[in-house]
């Protein structure tokens, strides 16, 4: 994954404004789903100010789905073809992979995106990228970035899926595998690390697990709902409790694994 700082957006009077939406199918919808709100302020530069809110999109393994992204700009000020349209995905706080770029009439995808990705391209601004037969490992958070000469702006879209959570232990009993075992034995059960968002909701629906588990960041965490004894004491209150960030090599732990059917 590549590193790169993040620093404060500043607006000029050709100011990008960049929408991410919420949608969600399985095939490539145009007017079903809702946008989220997007705060505009005018100071007294007379530069325009955009915050926008982050979006979220659901589909199941093997599906297509869009992830939304339109901008704004001044056409006068600009030539079109000096826009760049940036898609990575956020692997850790600071860390992000390549996923797309275009740059006027260039295209292009990187690594297992490529032959699955295209811009949805539907009228002016919209960077909206297509992902086509999702995988488990496409899970995650996305953004869209929007460049030209002066100025950037970026928007963020979370993909998740359908899917189901299910803690995992070896034969050989409890607290056997260390991080990357895990990820090992998940991906034998035809499924991925889960994520804390995964591991919450299912608590939400009543999972309750005694075992603490690797999740995908490296931390160990288990959901209680019913609190006891043999869990951490029955005074403590329910949800999911964390040991925080272990060591990937030496410590050893279950496995919470995610998996999604294919094609629902």
């Amino acid at each position: 994954p590549q590193m790169r700082p993040r620093g404060p957006w500043a607006a000029g009077p050709a100011a990008l404004l960049l929408l991410a939406g919420v949608l969600a199918s399985d095939g490539l919808p145009s007017t079903r789903g809702r946008k989220k709100v997007v705060h505009v302020m005018e100071g007294d530069s007379g530069a325009v100010v955009v915050q926008t809110a982050p979006g979220k999109v659901v589909t199941h393994r093997g599906g297509t789905i869009i992830l939304p992204c339109r901008y704004h700009y001044d056409v006068s000020t600009h030539d079109p073809a000096e826009i760049r349209l940036k898609w990575t995905k956020v692997t850790e706080p600071m860390a992000f992979v390549d996923v797309f770029v275009a740059l006027g009439k260039a295209r292009r995808a990187f690594g297992s995106y490529r032959g699955r990705t295209a811009l949805q391209e539907d009228g002016f601004g919209d960077a909206s990228l297509i992902i086509r037969n999702v995988t488990l490992q496409d899970y995650g958070r996305y953004e869209c970035e929007v460049t030209n000469e002066l100025e950037d702006d970026t928007g963020v879209v979370k993909l998740d899926l359908e899917g189901v959570i299910f803690p995992y232990h070896p034969r050989l009993g409890r607290y056997t595998l260390n991080f990357h075992e895990a990820q090992q034995a998940c991906l034998e059960q035809d499924g991925i690390l889960a994520s804390h968002d995964q591991l919450h909701q299912a608590w939400l629906e009543g999972m309750d697990w005694c075992n603490a588990g690797w999740l995908e960041d490296g931390s160990v965490q288990y959901p209680i709902s019913r609190p006891r004894e043999e869990c951490g004491r029955k005074d403590t209150p329910v949800g999911v409790r964390n040991y925080g960030y272990r060591h990937k090599e030496s410590e050893h732990y279950d496995a919470f694994c995610f998996t999604s059917n294919l094609n629902g």
